[in-house]
């Protein structure tokens, strides 16, 4: 019978219009409770009581079918979960595998898994792999600073004196425009053949070390010949430490004149543009040069600070920001009158990767006004230093100013805050060129055991902001013996290709004296390093006796993860640690808010080094915490865990057990599923019943026994891999046809486990699978997945759709199947589209699995997960005769016109909406048949409305996290070509900070500069500002006195002179590829949404109201399942389909907006909607994560004083004025087009005369 039309805002007789929902346990829970839309009054018929209504149902000419009641739907859910029951018990064979594995009890062990003996037994493991590197490490040190006392030092000594292996020659050799090339000193380069090594995923030489000269720096330089000179002495170290233990892998020395010596030899690897690798700047380098500082950095912003200089400012403040590591604490604040912070930052806060890019930003906003006020800056500094109300340090306290310069000394500033002890050290930065004078500026410095620097323009700024790391040295050199620590660094890219690594660090320090009596040398010679690779680390820990769920961790002092599953940057980026923190590793889920709110902040006050922290502070079952402070602990507790896919979410238990890793910074965690304390270990030592195992993995028995997919373990050492798992399959079978599964050099307990999962699931296809006829019942594949690595899919024409990972600890329905209860569906990813054509050829299946739970003498484990793969087109069709009201599949109830009767999903389909979402929120099964095509899309994107009521009444609850680890495409960078490369000068008068021409300019790092040659030196950082218009002086300006003397003359000048060094950028270079993965991705923060089961666990109706049109709907979870089953009427208006939830990884954009407002309560637009900019760029608001920072402890030993300090020598600077001559000549030149010869030019300080 036709259902009569429907309008909006028409009233709908039916029972269920007698209320609002109906709720078998209660009133409708939740804070989307109550909340309704204003409509029109309602039609009479709604107003009347249940059994008034009735009969108006009935009465001629009124519709003949109504809403289905409660009781109804619930027969249907019913029907559904004795169908989905049945199946699984016929075919999925959980009983069977349990009666088989009773069966072969002889054949296996149960084993226990210790916790605590597992956790020490690899810490002491790892200290172990440490410790030899700790010992290669002191020898080499020691060796550096005698070979480095018996040196001669050379004035005479010339560059073909010298005889060695430039990393980067064979790049210099390759480029007709290099500058060695020219000039043809290639003679003491040393060439070398080099072989692959798998080791360190390179070509080496173990005969040679090679060396790394940064590009601005001169290598014929005396300083330079002279490090090299005494350095090649360490060959036959390195050598001797590799034949020691052949496991080291590249050993390091990082001079402080920024010359690399490494081992062994092997190429550089070099950018396609400018290298600007400098060993200076690199993490393992910066911590083991200094203690941790905290820092407070003052830029002068006052009027006469002019567009150019407040650009080398702001540059020098981004370059000294990089020299900071995690250890460090740092605040920036521009002063003229008044000083203030540039941030949102109003306390020292962690020289953290986000919070050095907030610095950054803000950096750029400052604006030169008012007049100089150091007194005002000095105070400001001064109050940051002594507020011991924060998290910080607690080691070298310093100052850092940039200016242009003033004739202030501040004498009464110093004498309240910092003499007579001088705590704090000032360094003090001249910016620019002026004719100022420069003596108080250095009488700061040297009154305060700080150093004095010249920034006259863009070329002093590296190498003058990483500079003051000698001063802070002295400390640790005069210290001796004492300072000889090692000390392990965060997780960072290596830049030889090596991957993830972690450093041991040693300083070296220079132990000559200048003469009979003299004072000790006070300089730092570098650091020395040797890289541990994660592999390596890992490769110590249980892989498959934790279970598919089970895994090991390590943090450092930070809480920054050394090992953990989830640590997979996508993208990193040499200059930076890989800095995850193990609340951000794993989901922060109520237990983890509460060591996030107790864990630091305002009043935990912290003594030197973060040890001594308030009892206020404490949690007593804090892991993270426990963990930092180096302390043994376990717990269990119940915690959110996101799938493999990204797309779910479960509450799970978890049991923590961790242990300190003694002598160094880490500490060990191990993770364990209840499920997970017993494992199996085959015992087949009948070698026959091995032999007739084995067969069943013969592809030759795949046709009667099913396919067989084997996980890519590395079950012996000569095992090729392959990513396809055909290939290695094949391989394997070729392997074990020479040797046994006892051999010496194949993992036995990983060989006897496979060949004992291949006979299990074999008897399970004798006894279950090949009896049963799969089409009675529409299902297109049974399978079997097992801890041993089998996956035996049935039948064997089944294989060629099967695209679940064939190692099942990563395949998600495997891990997700152990971790709850039931029989768990997964539809197929949404973004796989679906076809009618595929759907007729019986292709597209929905995959429901369960796990194996076995006891055995009392204890409990789940060895094995079975399941089936649905026909979604058959499956689809008896879902409707399910939940209808038939009582036969070929009897549908029939309805007349004088009869009532209820909508079901199969009849009424047209009218009514029949779905089984799962527990994330995907489309699994539907009645509609133009809705198939969507099966595994989130249910927003098929009934945006709908899915939204389910929200709002809590049958999903809406978990967002962040990823630190997400590569992004960055923004367009505009239309830049292959324009050449001219020389641009900028005046205050035609270029200022919010200057049209500056507003499309990037504001990364390194920030953007006026100066042409900026421009040059950040396509190295992956970003191209726009050119602004060339401005060249004119005859007249030649003929003006005081043009010589101005800005722009200077700017002039400094580019020239480095269009001499590198002429290369006076050429034209074409545009980056878009193709090119180092332009088109660089790391970003992504925020991820998933949808799990909320509160509500039982039989719920309700109404959707929204303008004027309201739907019905009725949901119930079906039991022992993942699934939702929601019936509801079809939506009439257009209306409905005001909100949308997305289910989808959301990327932050840079540059990010200002933060928007807080949201509503349960909006009805989801906050994971996909816009240009969802979230701040750093992820949560960093402005209000500093103010409850995340417990840390910094090094237990501070260097920041010594009696015996020689501070004599604070920098007297030496400024290189323009020469007029010089100007003239590099201007004509320049109006000729002729490319200019390179000169050479040393940038290596001149105290580092060694």
């Amino acid at each position: 019978m036709a259902v009569p039309a429907r309008t909006c805002g028409a009233s709908r007789p039916g029972p269920a219009r007698t209320a609002f929902l109906w709720h078998d346990r209660g009133p409708r829970p939740g804070p989307g409770a109550g909340r309704r839309v204003a409509r029109p009054p309602r039609p009479l018929s709604l107003l009347l009581p249940p059994l008034l209504l009735l009969p108006l149902l009935a009465a001629p000419g009124a519709s003949a079918y109504s809403f289905p009641q409660q009781h109804t739907m619930q027969h249907w859910a019913r029907r559904l979960e004795q169908e989905i029951d049945g199946v699984m018990r016929i075919f999925g064979g959980v009983q069977q595998l349990r009666e088989i594995y009773k069966d072969n009890r002889n054949l296996f062990e149960v084993q226990e898994n210790e916790p605590q003996k597992l956790v020490e037994k690899v810490a002491g493991d790892i200290e172990s792999l440490l410790d030899r590197k700790v010992q290669a490490l002191k020898r080499l040190a020691d060796a550096a600073e005698n070979f480095q006392k018996a040196h001669r030092w050379q004035d005479n000594i010339k560059e073909e004196d010298i005889i060695y292996y430039d990393a980067k020659a064979d790049a210099e050799l390759d480029d007709p425009e290099s500058e060695d090339v020219e000039k043809g000193s290639k003679a003491s380069t040393l060439r070398l053949d080099f072989i692959e090594d798998s080791n360190f995923k390179n070509k080496v030489n173990y005969s040679y070390t090679a060396v790394q000269i940064p590009t601005d720096i001169y290598k014929g330089s005396t300083v330079i010949l002279n490090e090299l000179n005494w350095t090649e002495a360490l060959e036959n170290v390195f050598i001797e430490n590799r034949r020691q233990d052949p496991t080291l892998l590249w050993q390091v020395f990082g001079s402080a004149t920024g010359v690399t010596r490494y081992y062994p030899a092997t190429p550089w690897r070099a950018p396609k543009k400018i290298d600007l690798y400098d060993v200076r700047r690199r993490p393992w380098y910066i911590q083991g040069a200094s203690s941790p500082k905290d820092m407070v950095i003052i830029v002068d912003v006052s009027g006469s600070v002019s567009g150019l200089t407040l650009k080398l400012m702001k540059t020098s403040v981004c370059e000294m920001l990089d020299t900071l590591s995690d250890d460090d604490y740092v605040n920036v604040a521009s002063f003229n009158e008044k000083a203030q912070p540039v941030s949102c930052f109003t306390h020292l806060v962690q020289a953290n990767v986000r919070n050095k890019k907030v610095f950054k930003e803000a950096v750029q906003g400052m604006v030169a006004k008012g007049t100089t006020g150091y007194k005002a800056g000095f105070e400001y500094a001064f109050d940051q230093l002594q507020n011991s109300n924060i998290t910080r340090a607690n080691c070298n306290k310093m100052i850092m100013m940039f200016t242009d310069g003033g004739e202030d000394r501040v004498q009464d500033v110093f004498e309240k805050y910092n003499w007579p002890n001088r705590t704090v050290r000032v360094f003090t930065f001249s910016v620019g060129q002026h004719n100022y004078d420069v003596t108080p500026l250095q009488w700061m410095a040297c009154a305060n055991k700080g150093y004095y620097f010249e920034i006259p323009s863009i070329g002093a700024i590296r190498i003058n902001t990483q500079e003051y790391l000698d001063v802070l040295g002295r400390p640790m050199v005069l210290a001796g013996k004492e300072a000889k620590q090692v000390q392990w660094t965060n997780v960072y890219e290596d830049a030889l290709g090596l991957g993830l690594v972690v450093t041991g660090t040693l300083p070296v320090f220079n132990l000559t004296q200048d003469g009979p009596g003299e004072k000790k040398n006070q300089l730092i010679l570098g650091v020395m390093g040797i890289d541990v690779a994660l592999n390596d680390i890992k490769r110590l820990t249980p892989n498959y006796t934790l279970g598919a769920n089970g895994y090991v961790f390590a943090i450092d002092l930070n809480g920054y993860v050394l090992l953990h599953p989830n640590l997979k940057p996508q993208t990193t980026n040499f200059r930076e640690p890989v800095t995850l923190d193990f609340l951000d590793a794993e989901l922060e889920d109520e237990n983890k808010e509460e060591v996030r709110r107790r864990g630091g902040g305002m009043g935990c006050t912290q003594s030197r080094g973060g040890q001594g922290t308030h009892p206020s502070c404490l949690w007593p079952f804090q892991i993270r915490r426990s963990m930092i402070d180096g302390n043994k602990g376990h717990k269990q507790i119940r915690t959110l865990v996101k799938s493999l896919d990204e797309r779910y979410i479960d509450e799970v238990m978890r049991n923590y057990t961790w242990v300190p890793i003694r002598s160094t910074n880490y500490s060990l965690g191990l993770v364990l599923p209840p499920y997970s304390t017993f494992y199996l270990q085959a015992n087949l030592s009948d070698q026959i019943l091995q032999v007739k195992y084995f067969e069943f993995l013969l592809p030759s028995s795949f046709e009667s026994e099913g396919h067989v997919f084997i996980a890519p373990r590395e079950y012996c050492k000569d095992l090729n891999a392959s990513d396809n798992n055909t290939e290695f399959l094949k391989n394997f079978i070729e392997l074990m046809e020479k040797v046994t599964p006892d051999s010496k050099q194949c993992n036995n307990f990983l060989l006897h486990n496979l060949i004992l999962d291949t006979g299990i699931t074999q008897q399970l296809v004798e006894r279950v699978w090949r009896d049963q006829d799969l089409n009675t019942y529409s299902l297109l594949a049974v399978f079997a997945a097992t801890d041993g690595g089998i996956t035996r899919v049935f039948p064997n024409k089944a294989a060629e759709d099967w695209t679940e990972n064939p190692e099942p600890f990563n395949a998600s329905f495997y891990r997700r199947s152990l971790d709850n209860h039931g029989y768990v569906f997964k539809p197929p990813h949404q973004d796989a589209l679906l076809r009618p054509l595929e759907l007729e050829n019986d292709t597209v299946g929905i995959l429901v699995s369960t796990a194996v739970e076995l006891s055995l003498g009392g204890r409990t484990l789940r060895p094995a997960v079975v399941g089936v793969k649905l026909d979604l087109e058959a499956w689809a069709e008896k879902f409707k005769v399910l939940a209808s009201n038939r009582t036969h599949q070929d009897q549908p109830q029939k309805c007349g016109p004088s009869s009532h009767c209820e909508m079901d999903c199969d009849v009424n389909n047209e009218d009514l909406l029949c779905v089984l979402i799962d527990d994330g929120g995907f489309l699994v099964l539907s009645n509609q048949n133009h809705q198939w095509d969507q099966v595994g899309r989130f249910f927003s994107e098929v009934d945006a409305n709908l899915m939204l009521a389910l929200y709002n009444n809590s049958f999903y609850t809406r978990k967002e996290s962040y990823d630190y680890q997400a590569a992004c495409a960055p923004q367009p960078p505009g239309n830049l070509g292959a324009a050449p490369r001219g020389i641009f000068v900028v005046s205050p008068g035609n270029a200022w900070p919010g200057d049209g021409r500056l507003g499309d300019l990037p504001t990364d790092d390194p920030p953007h500069l006026i100066e042409k040659l900026v421009v040059t030196w950040a396509q190295g950082q992956q970003w191209e500002p726009m050119p602004l218009s060339p401005l060249q002086p004119t005859i007249a300006d030649f003929l003006n006195l005081a043009w010589w003397t101005s800005a722009a003359a200077w700017s002039l000048f400094q580019q020239l002179l480095y269009g001499l060094i590198y002429h290369s950028w006076f050429q034209a270079e074409p545009a980056e590829a878009e193709g090119n993965p180092e332009v088109r991705e660089s790391s970003c923060v992504m925020k991820q949404t998933q949808y799990y089961f909320g509160s509500v666990n039982a039989s719920y109706n309700a109404i959707i109201d929204c303008g004027n049109c309201s739907r019905l709907f009725h949901a119930q979870r079906l039991t022992n399942t993942n699934l939702l089953f929601v019936v509801a009427e079809k939506p009439l208006c257009s209306q409905c389909e005001a909100g949308r939830l997305l289910q989808k990884e959301t990327h932050c954009i840079l540059p990010a907006p200002p933060p928007a407002p807080p949201p509503a309560p349960r909006p009805l637009l989801a906050a994971a909607s996909l816009t240009p900019h969802p979230c701040p760029a750093d992820g949560p608001e960093q402005c209000e994560l500093v103010q409850r920072p995340r417990y840390r402890r910094g090094p237990h030993i501070c260097f920041d004083y010594n009696a015996t300090e020689d501070t004599s020598d604070c920098g007297r600077g030496a400024s290189f004025p323009p020469s007029l001559g010089v100007l003239v000549s590099l201007q004509l030149l320049l109006l000729l087009g002729l490319p200019p010869r390179p000169q050479p030019q040393v940038h290596a300080h001149a105290s580092r005369r060694l």
